[in-house]
C-alpha cells in the first residue's frame, strides 16, 4: 500500500467525526473539537468558514482545507542535519511514543543514504528498550552502543559521543528513557543528559526530537511543553496516526507552538514513517470528497 494510502486509511476515524452534510457551523465547530484540534483552534477555523460564508458543505470542506493546509505548511520542514561529524540527534519522550522504533526507521534511511550511523541505547534501565534497538541497529548495519543493565545514561552517552566522533561516524542516534512529562525527577535526568552531551561539543545535540503517541490526543500538548522546557525541543515526530480519531491534534500543536513537524508515522514498518505534507495531511485528515 502506497504511503499517502496508509494515512488516509489511519486517518478514517479522524475524518469519520467531521461531517460536512449540513451548513451548521456550531457542528462543525463539535466536530473539530472531536478530532482533538483543540477549542481555540476549532473556534479560530470556524469564524474563517462563518466569514467566507459558504453556500455548500463542499464550499465549506474547501475552505476548512485551505486554512488547515495554510497553517501547517510553515511546520513542514524535513529533517535536515549539519555536514558537522557526528551530527547527533537526542530522541525524547514518553514510555511507548515509539521512540525506539522512530530511530530504527531513520537510521534505516540514512544507511541507505550511504551514511555511517550510531544508536546509542540510553534507555538503560528497560532491557526491551536496548534489545528493540539493537536489532533496529543490526538490521541496518548501524554500529551499536550499549551499557550494563542500570548504568548511568548520561555517562554511556557521553562515552559513546566520543568513540562516535574518533571513528568518523556520520550521524548519532541517542535513544533515552521513556519519561512522564509531570516527574520532575526524570525530567532533571534529561537535562544532565543534555549538560553532559554539551560537554562533548557545546553544539550538540544538534536535533533534539519529541516523539508523540497521536492517541494521547490533547495531552500531547503537556508532553510539548514540559519537555520543551527541559530540553530545548528543535522538532516532533508523531507516531501511531494509523487507526486513532485524535489526529486532528498536529493542527492544536502547530497553533500552540509552531515546532517542525519532521516526520509522521502510520505503522510499523521501516517505510512506515515519512515526511510531513501539510496538503496530504489535510486531504486525510478530512477524508476523501
Amino acid at each position: 500500500m502506497r504511503w499517502l494510502d496508509k494515512l488516509k486509511q489511519g486517518f478514517k476515524k479522524t475524518a469519520s467525526v467531521l461531517s460536512f452534510s449540513s451548513m451548521d457551523t456550531d457542528e462543525l465547530e463539535e466536530s473539530l473539537i472531536m478530532a482533538d484540534m483543540g477549542v481555540e483552534t476549532a473556534m479560530s477555523l470556524v469564524e474563517v468558514v462563518k466569514s467566507e460564508k459558504p453556500k455548500t458543505p463542499e464550499e465549506m470542506r474547501t475552505i476548512l482545507r485551505r486554512e488547515i493546509v495554510r497553517k501547517m505548511e510553515s511546520v513542514c520542514r524535513p529533517l535536515t542535519l549539519p555536514k558537522t561529524k557526528p551530527a547527533v540527534v537526542l530522541m525524547v519522550g514518553v514510555n511507548g511514543a515509539g521512540k525506539t522504533t522512530t530511530i530504527g526507521k531513520l537510521a534505516a534511511k540514512y544507511l541507505d543514504e550511504g551514511k555511517k550511523v550510531a544508536c546509542v541505547a540510553g534507555d538503560t534501565f528497560r532491557a526491551g528498550a536496548v534489545e528493540q534497538l539493537k536489532k533496529w541497529a543490526a538490521k541496518s548495519g548501524a554500529d551499536f552502543y550499549a551499557g550494563e543493565p542500570g548504568c548511568d545514561a548520561a555517562g554511556l552517552i557521553f562515552d559513546a559521543l566520543k568513540s562516535a566522533t574518533e571513528k568518523g561516524t556520520d550521524v548519532v542516534f541517542v535513544d533515552t528513557a521513556g519519561r512522564l512529562q509531570n516527574r520532575t525527577d526524570l525530567m532533571d535526568e534529561l537535562k544532565k543528559i543534555v549538560r553532559v552531551i554539551h560537554k562533548v561539543d557545546e553544539n550538540m545535540p544538534h536535533e533534539t526530537i519529541l516523539v508523540l503517541d497521536a492517541t494521547v490526543g490533547q495531552n500531547a500538548l503537556s508532553q510539548v511543553k514540559c519537555f520543551q522546557e527541559a530540553c530545548h525541543l528543535t522538532g516532533l515526530v508523531m507516531t501511531k496516526l494509523d487507526g486513532t480519531a485524535k489526529g486532528g491534534v498536529l493542527v492544536a500543536l502547530t497553533t500552540a507552538f509552531g515546532l517542525p513537524i519532521y516526520a509522521i508515522g502510520v505503522g510499523e514498518g521501516v517505510d512506515d514513517l515519512n515526511a510531513f505534507s501539510a496538503t496530504d495531511y489535510a486531504d486525510s485528515l478530512l477524508g476523501d470528497k
